[in-house]
């Protein structure tokens, strides 16, 4: 026989959820219906924003491309957002390993992850100029230098992550290729580092759209290079006399496809990695 089992409506989370599906739904379906209509179609009124368009086209696409150099800013995104990700997952792993396992027994290594996981509070307005100036000096005021600063800003946020995720992770796999002749190298990237690919897609995912999405940092850095990544590119939109919403929100459309698509693909490999279980 089957029982009959009263479930009850959780509605506070239920509104919470409705709205904030509504908070992400409506600017999308606002980015969506813009992008696809003409300026001669946008009006004051509230009823001819929201509208549909009157024929969808993909005029605005084109245009928004050759205005951005689409390409060549696509290009240098992918590039710098690639690399900084690359190195964030392999040096910052490594770095959570060392101090991860070594602070609850070290003062020194407490003090060092305390100090570097203290670096997510310092606002980036403070080193703004510095920055600047230094990457000018060293001679890389270009997309090394960029992807040089990613890397340092991202440290302490995928520090805590990397070294929270080894708690789950024990002490008996690495004693067991201890016994067995393997090095502390081995042990990390024959063991460790295979354990923590749901932490890595994470932390993957965090810093692309971080890397992706800024401004900032390749603005003050690159400032006069010539080089654009693709939020650079969409700020030729913006003028002191307006902004031109049509190609711009084509233009935001076209470049969340890239990072979209990376999400998806990430967002499996953590799937994965709950479901296969972290130790057999």
């Amino acid at each position: 026989m089957k029982e009959n089992v009263n479930e009850k409506v959780n509605w506070p989370v239920t509104i919470l959820l409705f709205l904030g599906l509504i908070t992400v739904a409506f600017p999308l379906y606002l980015t969506i219906v813009i992008a696809f209509k003409q300026p001669s179609e946008m009006s004051t009124t509230v009823s001819g924003i929201l509208s549909l368009p009157k024929h969808w086209s993909l005029a605005n696409f084109a245009e928004a491309m050759r205005v951005t150099d689409f390409w060549n800013s696509l290009r240098n995104s992918i590039l710098i957002s690639g690399v900084t990700v690359v190195l964030s997952i392999v040096l910052h792993s490594m770095i959570g390993y060392a101090v991860g396992r070594s602070k609850a027994k070290s003062k020194f290594y407490n003090f060092v992850y305390l100090y570097i996981v203290s670096g997510m509070f310092v606002p980036f307005a403070i080193l703004m100029m510095p920055l600047v100036k230094q990457t000018a000096q060293m001679g890389i005021a270009n997309i090394v230098g960029v992807i040089l600063c990613y890397v340092v800003f991202y440290m302490p946020m995928n520090l805590m992550l990397y070294s929270g995720y080894l708690t789950n992770i024990p002490l008996a796999l690495e004693e067991a290729a201890r016994i067995d002749g393997a090095t502390t190298w081995t042990t990390y990237w024959k063991i460790i580092f295979p354990i923590m690919k749901p932490m890595h897609a994470t932390a993957a995912v965090i810093t692309a759209l971080s890397v992706w999405n800024d401004v900032m940092t390749p603005l003050v850095i690159m400032s006069g290079s010539g080089i654009n990544t693709l939020p650079l590119a969409q700020m030729t939109f913006q003028t002191q006399f307006g902004t031109n919403y049509n190609l711009a929100f084509a233009s935001y459309l076209l470049a969340l496809l890239p990072i979209l698509v990376f999400y998806i693909v990430c967002q499996k490999q953590i799937l994965n990695g709950v479901v296969n279980g972290a130790v057999k």
